[in-house]
């Protein structure tokens, strides 16, 4: 194996942090995995989109970069798709759309790679990817073998599953399968994407007017991670009880809701962290986005921990004027 040594952070995480790893390796075969299960500490980075670097990562670094994507089965409705984990995740919705493969169109732009869909469970725009995963196959360090999981038994909730929980640091998904659709059912009242429908004059959408609409709204409110440094949403929407949210809006009028069951509401966490006055905010080279109070950024020169740390005072903030506790979104090194 072709392991570097004192690589910088910089380029590979979209933070730009600018760390030295001491070892690092690039994964292009999964035949090298029973080798790197010897390895005795393991950091792994897919496409570094979520991650925060506070202080140098210990042991060896391995980038995920298998590629390939096959047609496992397919019958006159669905296709089922087994996708490597080191895609790049944008690239495989386009390359679903272009397959008249429908479903995930509502994740277009979303950073990252396959494999850290189903650790995250990424959403937007109403559509979350447990909705269309069939299967994860993954490595177990410890038991040095290949196990695949069903989607019940990643046990997949908001922004969680059972790779952020009891397989922690134990696994490396090596490949997603999904069950996608060949008929539409499209998601378009979440959001905006019914008004930027409306202003691409598209009258009648199919699921890549739908992609493009989600990629203009994400283009327009998101810093792209090339020109200031940033890992997208930091935080975590927070689910309230009904009862708490009611006693909220007494007090402020316009806040926001959408309903997740008959006794809980999600609550966006960007409109909080605005009413407390953090949107905009900028501390030397590191603050909060002009246009998006969810995304923290580095405009150069930004620590992991001077990021870590106005986060911190974020969920003091957030807590003390609205009594709700934010949880942060990205891994933090």
């Amino acid at each position: 194996m072709n392991i570097q040594h004192n690589i910088s952070l910089k380029s590979i995480t979209s933070f730009g942090i600018d760390l030295i790893v001491n070892d690092f390796f690039e994964l292009t075969n999964i035949a090298d995995l029973p080798a790197l299960s010897e390895v005795l500490e393991r950091k792994i980075i897919g496409g570094g989109s979520n991650i925060l670097c506070t202080q140098t990562p210990k042991g060896l670094v391995i980038a995920n970069r298998t590629k390939g994507i096959k047609l496992i089965e397919e019958d006159a409705n669905t296709a089922l798709i087994e996708v490597a984990s080191g895609e790049v995740w944008h690239d495989f919705v386009l390359y679903t759309l272009s397959q008249n493969l429908n479903g995930i169109e509502n994740l277009a732009l979303i950073p990252g790679t396959v494999g850290a869909a189903p650790i995250q469970n990424i959403g937007a725009y109403g559509v979350e990817v447990k909705d269309v995963i069939d299967s994860v196959i993954y490595w177990d360090w410890t038991d040095k073998k290949m196990v695949a999981l069903s989607n019940i038994d990643c046990r997949f909730g908001y922004r969680d599953s059972i790779f952020k929980n009891e397989l922690r640091n134990r696994f490396f998904i090596v490949s997603v399968r999904f069950r996608l659709s060949k008929i539409q059912q499209l998601q378009t009242t979440y959001g905006a994407i019914n008004e930027e429908l409306t202003n691409l004059n598209i009258l009648r959408p199919n699921a890549k007017d739908v992609a493009q609409a989600v990629i203009n709204i994400r283009s327009s409110k998101l810093p792209n991670p090339k020109e200031i440094g940033n890992a997208g949403s930091f935080f975590k929407n927070p689910n309230i009880p009904i009862q708490q949210y009611l006693d909220l809006k007494k007090r402020f009028a316009t806040i926001p809701s959408y309903p997740v069951n008959e006794h809980t509401v999600k609550v966006p966490a960007g409109w909080l962290i605005e009413q407390c006055g953090w949107k905009g905010f900028r501390k030397n080279d590191y603050g909060v986005h002009e246009k998006q109070a969810l995304v923290l950024v580095n405009y150069g020169n930004a620590t992991g921990e001077e990021i870590w740390q106005l986060s911190s005072e974020i969920l003091v903030s957030v807590k003390n004027t609205f009594g709700i506790e934010l949880e942060r979104e990205v891994q933090v090194w």
